[in-house]
């Protein structure tokens, strides 16, 4: 089981589900998601410039995938907006107007995208998803929810919006106003409407399927498509050919280059998704295994004749919201679009896409999470700002590049803290144990002679030189009876070579003041590491202690005049 765990990680949770107490949730859950991935699926296929069938299709086996692979309860894998347009801008300029060989160069760059992620799950590079911290999380997942409502504003109002930033959407929107078609924004409200009371009244029923089904109805009953309302229209049925896709050997070049650029940003953005929606329901996904659950998926896709998918904010956003609570949202959800694939496409044209506008808002509505940025205010407010940014790239730039702006602000911010770590001069405060930051306990007291310094971090070549700067003003403002520098080692966790040439340049400035440098911790760690680098000896060992107690201890017995007591401690 331990070995199945490791090489898929949903089987397990799978053979212990406890259907009596969660299939419910679950099966609720992923009808919902089911009624809102249709149709979002027909649209991106069209986005990616595919039949709408083919979204569909895109949306059975990859779910079934990740519910194996995957180690996230909510993440729903399906087609998302960018990587149809990513897809669109590689394989439109190859296929050159040649329909057969555009769904062939797509299959085979879903396939190799879906490689890609199974090898860097091998290589460890899900690390890359720790440079994000839980004020970007939260700030994406606020963007997520404002992209959400204005991609779907115009759709109410029966009029479309083309302006892809925030202030030109909102201009857009306000001057196309007067263009508002009756019927549609009738159908917007009637939804609004019919998802309210459906979610008040039967809280058990999935609300938007409920929601969806009802606005087609009207529509076909009422014919509002013959008044303008916009419906999606014909889809073919039955369940995708399985096939191998023939595309010439001198694509497959630029095709890799591709799948390559393409499994980052899709692994970027789904793994972004799961930890959000992991960290508000309080558990963790281990994101080197979400790399090859998210290569299984887009192998699973091509497979099915598919295009390339990732963690889908929109419908995830749907599953949580409606109560989903394991991985068998998924596979619900999948089996729900297989049925309507073998029987029931017919009734499908006439869900009317003001109507699924109004589902998305309202997930986007669950999305929107203001009690952990006052939360985050009251600890950090440079954190809220962080948050901000993300959120703000999210409306301004789009998810994808909104992701590379919050990588970039993660990685200023970890530098900044790396470079620039918190540092203290350290004194006893009465009636507290160890020593304290003379600065937040302005009663600490300081030792005649002896500086207690504490550098929160490495020294390491981008800091090294800030490090020696640092410890030479406490040593200024120590004054002239300094006599010992003590330096708190606990918290430097690494020293490289510049770091070394860093503390050796201080030791001897200090010693030409006839001041010794002294170091409080790991010391069997030094010593350990001056032997290996062949740097120890002898007597390093008069410089070094395991604690600042001890190196206290040491400084008293060195300079206690003869006559005088020993100390009481």
């Amino acid at each position: 089981m331990d070995r199945l765990a490791r090489l898929a990680p949903g089987v397990p949770a799978l053979l212990h589900y406890r259907f009596a107490t969660d299939f419910r949730y679950d099966l609720v859950a992923g009808i919902s998601v089911a009624a809102v991935a249709l149709t979002v699926a027909v649209a991106y296929a069209q986005l990616a410039g595919f039949d709408p069938v083919v979204g569909l299709y895109s949306s059975i086996l990859p779910l079934v995938a990740y519910a194996l692979f995957g180690t996230s309860r909510q993440l729903m894998v399906n087609p998302d907006a960018a990587t149809c347009a990513m897809i669109a801008a590689v394989v439109a300029p190859l296929a050159v107007g040649d329909a057969e060989l555009y769904a062939s160069l797509a299959i085979l760059l879903t396939f190799f995208t879906g490689l890609f992620c199974i090898a860097a799950s091998f290589l460890r590079l899900g690390a890359l998803a720790d440079f994000l911290s839980k004020p970007i999380l939260v700030g994406f997942l606020n963007g997520v929810a404002i992209s959400i409502l204005l991609g779907q504003i115009g759709k109410l109002f029966g009029f479309a919006i083309e302006s892809g930033r925030i202030v030109p959407r909102l201009l857009e929107f306000i001057a196309k106003l007067p263009q508002t078609h009756g019927p549609t924004l009738a159908v917007g409200v009637g939804s609004f409407a019919a998802l309210f009371l459906a979610r008040r009244f039967l809280p058990r029923w999935p609300a938007a399927l409920i929601t969806l089904v009802v606005a087609g109805i009207a529509v076909a009953v009422l014919k509002l498509d013959e008044q303008g309302v916009a419906i999606l229209g014909p889809v073919p049925a039955g369940l995708p050919p399985l096939r191998w896709p023939s595309v010439p050997l001198d694509y497959l070049p630029a095709l890799v280059a591709s799948a390559a650029g393409l499994a980052l940003v899709l692994f970027t953005s789904g793994v972004l998704t799961a930890r959000s929606f992991a960290a508000k329901n309080h558990y963790e996904i281990d994101v080197d295994r979400e790399f090859a659950a998210f290569g299984a998926a887009n192998i699973a896709s091509a497979l099915s004749q598919g295009f390339v998918v990732t963690g889908a904010a929109s419908r995830t956003a749907m599953a949580d919201s409606a109560g989903g609570r394991t991985q068998v949202t998924g596979l619900v959800t999948a089996a729900t679009i297989a049925t309507v694939l073998l029987f029931l496409t017919e009734p499908l044209q006439y869900v009317p896409i003001a109507a699924l506008g109004v589902v998305l808002v309202f997930s986007a509505f669950s999305l929107f999470d203001i009690r952990t940025l006052r939360d985050i205010w009251k600890i950090d407010r440079r954190e809220v700002g962080l948050a901000v940014l993300t959120m703000l790239g999210v409306v301004a730039v789009g998810a994808i590049n909104a992701i590379l702006i919050a990588v970039g602000l993660a990685l200023v911010r970890f530098v900044k803290l790396t470079a620039r770590p918190h540092d203290e001069v350290l004194g006893k405060v009465d009636g507290l144990p160890g020593f304290h930051s003379i600065e937040r306990h302005p009663g600490a007291k300081t030792f005649p002679g002896l500086a207690l310094y504490r550098f929160d971090g490495p020294i390491t070549f981008f800091n090294a030189a800030y490090f020696k700067q640092r410890a030479l003003t406490v040593a200024d403002a120590a004054g002239p009876e300094l006599q010992w520098f003590v330096i708190d080692a606990i918290p430097i966790s690494h020293i490289d070579v510049t770091g070394l040439y860093a503390v050796r340049d201080l030791r001897e400035t200090l010693e030409a003041r006839g001041v010794t440098l002294i170091l409080a911790g790991r010391k069997t760690e030094f010593i350990n590491w001056l032997q290996e680098i062949g740097l120890y000896q002898p007597e390093h060992e008069e410089r070094l202690f395991p604690t600042l107690r001890q190196a206290l201890k040491a400084y008293r017995r060195e300079t206690r005049p003869v006559d005088a007591p020993p100390d009481e401690e």
